[in-house]
């Protein structure tokens, strides 16, 4: 939290404002103003006095190199004190979200166009009927494809980040 520290290291990640030498209290009011501002806040601390900041801030972040009480006010602990780490936490959560959304459309998509086929609803106008053998094959393939889905974020790297 030294000045010095603080704006070498901001200068590093392309951050424009520093809050640095403050109060505990200080950097809980400004995230807290940030917020009111409609601004998402996303506070990266690893120390006793990060704490209520972290807690005050939409995604808090913590250092595991740092303080019990940061961690347990924060939503996601880094294992190492390593800023890039924020920005794979960041990109990991965006991929993690596209993958749910997507395996929502998959899930949705097979019961909307399935249900009413398994229900008899092509029936009376073109005379088909789903057996129900193939309507348990095509309800698994569902829940493979959205577990297929979900795998490839196994495969996801962070990216080098410089």
């Amino acid at each position: 939290d030294q000045r010095s520290t603080a704006e070498a290291v901001a200068r590093r990640a392309g951050v424009d404002t520093v809050l640095a030498e403050v109060l505990p209290e200080a950097k809980a009011a400004a995230v807290r103003d940030l917020r009111r501002a409609g601004r998402r806040v996303v506070m990266v601390g690893d120390g006793l006095n990060d704490a209520p900041a972290l807690a005050q801030a939409d995604v808090g972040i913590a250092m595991g190199s740092g303080a019990d009480v940061a961690m347990e006010a924060a939503d996601v602990t880094l294992m190492r004190s390593d800023l890039r780490g924020v920005l794979a936490a960041l990109e990991l959560s965006r991929r993690t979200i596209r993958v749910v959304k997507e395996n929502l459309v998959w899930a949705f998509g097979y019961n909307l166009l399935l249900i009413p086929v398994a229900a008899g609803a092509l029936y009376p106008v073109a005379g088909v009927l789903l057996s129900p053998v193939l309507a348990g094959a095509a309800m698994a393939f569902s829940s493979v494809s959205v577990v297929t889905n979900s795998l490839r974020l196994k495969r996801w790297r962070p990216s080098d980040g410089d």
